[in-house]
């Protein structure tokens, strides 16, 4: 019974952290997103405008 009340503990722990871990990969994957259209668009200005 203990070892249930333990592994609950545990769960109970994890599971926001792992939500923070998701959150805080999924922000960083479309900062990197972002920074790849710009650097894209300013590529076409450069080629566009000549």
């Amino acid at each position: 019974m203990v070892v249930v009340v333990i592994i609950g503990i545990l769960v109970a722990i994890a599971v926001p952290i792992y939500g923070t871990v998701q959150t805080n990969a999924a922000n960083r994957a479309h900062a990197a997103n972002c920074r790849i259209l710009i650097g894209a668009a300013q590529m076409y200005i450069s080629e566009v405008s000549m």
